[in-house]
């Protein structure tokens, strides 16, 4: 299992996707810009920060912006699309007022994983002309030793972790000289189009968090020309120097699509309405036949996603507190939230026999209906071998066949029974970030739930399942994934969506017998 999901690293951070730790992206050795730049953007949406401020942007032209590939992030991880919600404010040197504000009505990424680094960059185009005036791109790449100015808004200093500290996170643009070092401070491997290397380590002086995507300068004459923008930390393991995109060797890139030559298509949108996301991990709302419309929602997730102590193995956790430090939300198509509703109580949680935890909302299914919410039916048909699945990710809905209904599955000292093999052919995996996505029958109804990989090939490690056969032959092979059942847990529920262990036909792990 995993026991807690790879984090999507959001725009605030170096997206190694999206959105989950927080790598160095903003000023550091810098001090508070003494004149205001009329290209300078703030890209604001989905912020950790209460000022609104999430990533650095540059303004190439009225209606253009450039910004980090990571920094431009919907819920299904689209290249091209139509955002929702993103403004930009564009000249002040304050991220909460001052300049102009327009909307982000398309977004362009050069690609969907931000790799080669040296391409981590997308395009803001903006639904009105702003006045101000842009800053031209230079054509040609610095050499080191070039003197180039770096802006943001972001962190002061490596060691800044509270977003609500204006110390650490100012309102006003901070500027610092430096130079562009030699790659190889911050890079040491071939790309066709390798980034820039700009800072230093003594005295520290780059970007920090929040700082994705803000200009780095040099001078062309009189005025200022936009070199590159912040990707974020190197390979060295050191904080500084970091590194940026080279905008004269994505200039094609970038004239293509402004100009209208060279336009991509938008991205293909999966379907993904009643995706949730349960603390870490996946899940999603389900309801059993037996439910009332005024009993409270269930969210199912794995067991193993749970804040605080995990269930020890053998053990399960009943009507214990939610411990959730924020809202479920409940996605529309599109994976924006439709609605959301607070886990009230932890009703169930094991990790032997299947790998599920249940969370009691503070809303009942009627009041989602009102809110439009898509909530799944649970089966309470065990998977079968052979069995057509869909994985009910946030951002994708890979298909799934169930090769194989393996007797036990045996992990860190937890066991798992009748747990499902997905087809190694399948492009349904338990990948990072994967944990607690439901197993669909169909589009309405949940009939398991993703849960683990065999990550090393070792056998039965934490993160290295292996499979027992009714004879005690036991397999382990890297890449493996599965899921768990689902179906003994509606034996177990009763009115007013608790769990009651002692019911005649319940199953699950804590019941008599099991």
């Amino acid at each position: 299992m995993r026991i807690r999901p790879f984090a999507l690293l959001l725009g605030f951070s170096v997206t190694a996707a999206v959105a989950g730790a927080v790598p160095a992206s903003a000023i550091v050795g810098g001090s508070e810009a003494a004149q205001s730049y009329s290209f300078m953007v703030s890209l604001q949406y989905d912020s950790p920060r209460p000022d609104g401020h999430r990533c650095g942007a540059v303004l190439i032209g009225s209606q253009w912006a450039v910004t980090a590939g990571h920094c431009a992030n919907t819920p299904t991880g689209a290249t091209v699309a139509v955002p929702r919600g993103w403004k930009v404010r564009v000249g002040s040197l304050d991220v909460t007022t001052g300049g102009e504000v327009a909307e982000v009505d398309k977004f362009y990424r050069r690609h969907d994983k931000y790799d080669p680094p040296g391409e981590d960059l997308a395009l803001l185009h903006l639904r009105t002309p702003v006045n101000a005036k842009p800053v031209r791109m230079t054509a040609t790449t610095p050499k080191p030793g070039t003197a180039a100015r770096i802006l943001g808004w972001g962190a002061t200093a490596t060691s800044c972790s509270d977003f609500a500290d204006p110390g650490c996170f100012p309102r006003k643009l901070r500027a610092a000289d430096t130079v562009v070092q030699p790659l190889d401070q911050c890079w040491d491997d071939d790309g066709s189009t390798l980034p820039l290397c700009i800072g230093s380590q003594q005295p520290a002086v780059g970007p920090g968090t929040t700082d994705s995507g803000g200009p780095a300068l040099i001078r062309d004459g009189a005025e200022w020309v936009l070199a590159g923008t912040v990707i974020g930390p190197g390979i060295r393991g050191a904080d500084l120097p970091d590194m940026y995109t080279d905008v004269s060797k994505n200039s094609g890139w970038i004239n293509g699509i402004v100009s209208g030559t060279d336009v991509p298509p938008d991205s293909p949108v999966p379907n993904v309405e009643g995706t949730a996301k349960v603390g870490d991990c996946q899940g999603a709302v389900i309801r059993p036949d037996t439910a009332s419309p005024e009993d409270p929602a269930l969210a199912l997730t794995n067991g193993h996603c749970i804040k605080g102590d995990r269930p020890a193995p053998g053990k399960a956790l009943v009507d214990q507190p939610a411990n959730l430090d924020r809202p479920i939300p409940i996605a529309d198509p599109a994976g924006y939230p439709q609605t959301t509703a607070r886990a009230t109580r932890l009703v169930y949680a094991t990790m032997t026999g299947t790998d599920i935890a249940l969370y009691r909302l503070d809303k009942t299914y009627a009041q989602l209906a009102a809110d439009g919410a898509k909530v799944f039916r649970l089966s309470a048909t065990p998977m079968r071998a052979g069995q057509q699945l869909t994985m009910a990710y946030s951002g994708s809905r890979p298909q799934c066949t169930v090769e194989a209904v393996v007797p036990h599955l045996r992990e860190g000292g937890w066991q798992q029974d009748n747990s499902v093999r997905y087809a190694a052919s399948d492009t349904c995996a338990s990948k990072p970030g994967y944990s607690g996505s439901a197993l669909l029958s169909d589009e309405n109804t949940v009939a398991g739930i993703n849960n683990t990989s065999n990550r090393d090939g070792k056998q039965c490690t934490e993160g290295n399942p292996c499979e027992v056969a009714e004879d005690g032959t036991v397999t382990a092979v890297q890449g493996r994934s599965y899921g768990q059942q689902v179906a003994p847990i509606s034996g177990c529920l009763v009115a007013g969506s608790r769990v009651d262990l002692s019911r005649p036909g319940c199953t699950l792990t804590g019941a008599p017998g099991h």
